[in-house]
């Protein structure tokens, strides 16, 4: 019997390893998280447990001033399917229920998946979409997901398309739903205001597969724009319990691919849509709303272990994806065959003519690919990153632009004359309502409630002094020099990137 399974093995390992041997090289995994900041223990946090993403980031490269061009979910996610800012690509909110907001149909001819397909690969999606239309961002295979909450269990879902022996490499769109608010509160919260459970299940459950792990709330970090108090505390540790499972599903697909050999062919990109789902974060654009994790593992990148300062966005992924893919003409900063969305749309009378988009700008990306500067600490990529904020839930109307530097960013609060409006899980989160009770100038991180709640029409910080952007220096006659130096530089980039919102300036 013994005899008999050795001479069966001796039989299969020459298929194992010519199968492996056929499998295609340059592959991708995209991984996107939902409402995650860069609260990762290769990003210095020392309470998360994202071993696997650390796992990652030694072996690859982690940039840390990587930065959302937007802090809301689909705006975020049509800009990382397109390589265009919101404004530009049409989706300027959610795309789901009545919110209705929907990407450029003329959006078809630089969407991620599209130009990823033309360039010869087999493409999936797995887990939160959120983006329209779905003929513009169309993937061959959409992969079922009901267990979005489970990133392990997601991954198992994955492993057929992962390991089908294809002469054509795969890209694998992969999206959690953590560590997105909701599931309900916690009831077994002492206090009146009972945190989110952030997707975890109630009484310390679990889900199949998962390791659940728990977090004390007087051990979590409190980020700076955030208040030190029990009911923030409580919501931050189900926060980082959220994200741990997440980094569990990034343990499963690298189990995945190097028990399939072909870790080593594909490179491994983890991100979020952008930061954490707390008043302060998403929906702004402060940092704590901007600044995500990046974190890029190219298995054909010689130099490894990289922590790079270059400033990168989100408007970067989809030019940066197609170069590894080789369908990327450096020249026009566009896909190499391009197709027509005039030829595309010509007899699909469903698209109407009159408004498929913008009658420029929609011929090349407005990011650029990160490719070349990997394994490189100290290169340079952007000088200056934008980001623009329009909607979240349609009647949540507050347009932003903001542009950063090393040293400053300058936040134009172009509806500065009202509230500032909620997202309706931020605003019923027990980390606001407890502060919001205690009046306007109760603390909230380093504002108050009052100062959160009603902007002016410039924010102005010397990140270089003040990362945690506590001091506004827009109305200090010392910076009144910086100020319209960064007033300009803010207009030129509305201008150059044809932002529908630069007549603000004049009339308003």
């Amino acid at each position: 019997m013994r005899n008999s399974r050795f001479l069966a093995l001796a039989v299969l390992m020459p298929c194992l390893v010519l199968a492996q041997a056929k499998a295609a090289e340059r592959n991708i995994i995209f991984f996107i998280t939902d409402d995650e900041s860069p609260t990762l223990g290769c990003y210095g946090d020392t309470v998360a447990v994202t071993p696997r993403i650390d796992e990652l980031a030694a072996d690859g490269t982690v940039f840390l001033h990587a930065s959302a061009t937007t802090a809301s979910c689909s705006a975020s996610r049509s800009v990382v399917m397109s390589g265009l800012h919101n404004h530009a690509n049409g989706q300027y909110g959610h795309a789901h229920d009545f919110h209705k907001f929907a990407s450029w149909h003329n959006v078809v001819s630089l969407a991620l998946p599209r130009v990823i397909a033309n360039a010869g690969y087999r493409t999936a999606h797995i887990g939160k979409y959120h983006v329209a239309p779905e003929e513009v961002y169309h993937f061959d295979t959409y992969l079922p997901a009901k267990g979005e909450r489970n990133p392990v269990e997601m991954a198992e879902k994955a492993r057929a398309f992962l390991t089908t022996q294809d002469e054509r490499p795969f890209f694998l769109y992969f999206g959690t739903a953590d560590p997105h608010r909701g599931g309900g509160e916690d009831p077994s919260y002492p206090g009146p205001l009972k945190p989110d459970l952030f997707g975890n299940k109630p009484d310390k459950g679990s889900f199949p597969g998962i390791n659940e792990v728990f977090f004390d709330p007087a051990k979590v970090p409190v980020p700076s724009f955030l208040p030190d108090t029990p009911e923030c505390r409580s919501e931050l540790a189900h926060y980082y319990q959220s994200c741990a499972r997440v980094d569990q599903g990034v343990g499963r697909l690298i189990d995945i691919l190097k028990e399939a050999g072909l870790y080593d062919k594909t490179l491994f990109v983890f991100t979020s849509d952008h930061g954490m789902a707390f008043p302060g974060g998403k929906t702004t654009v402060y940092e704590g709303g901007l600044r995500v994790p990046f974190v890029v593992r190219n298995p054909y990148e010689p130099v490894r272990g990289v922590r790079s300062t270059a400033l990168i966005s989100h408007v970067d992924i989809t030019p940066s994806l197609l170069d590894f893919a080789g369908g990327l003409d450096p020249a026009t900063n566009a896909p190499k065959n391009m197709v027509s969305a005039a030829a595309y749309w010509k007899d699909k009378p469903y698209a109407t003519t009159e408004n498929r988009g913008p009658r420029k700008g929609l011929d090349r990306y407005q990011g650029k690919s990160w490719i070349p500067i990997l394994g490189k600490a100290e290169a340079s990529h952007w000088e200056t990153v934008f980001a623009s904020h329009t909607f979240h839930e349609i009647q949540m109307y507050y347009p932003m632009r903001a542009i950063r530097d090393q040293e400053y960013k300058l936040i134009w609060n172009i509806a500065h004359g009202l509230p500032y409006p909620f997202a309706s899980d931020l605003w019923a989160a027990s980390t606001w309502q407890a502060q919001w009770a205690k009046g306007m100038d109760a603390p909230y991180g380093k504002k108050t409630v009052g100062a959160y709640v009603n902007r002016p029409a410039f924010e102005l910080y010397d990140l270089a002094k003040d990362p945690e952007e506590s001091v506004n220096l827009a109305a200090n006659p010392e910076y009144a020099e910086v100020l319209k130096r960064y007033q300009g530089k803010l207009k030129a980039f509305q201008r150059e990137m044809d932002d529908p919102w630069i007549q603000k300036w004049d009339y308003e």
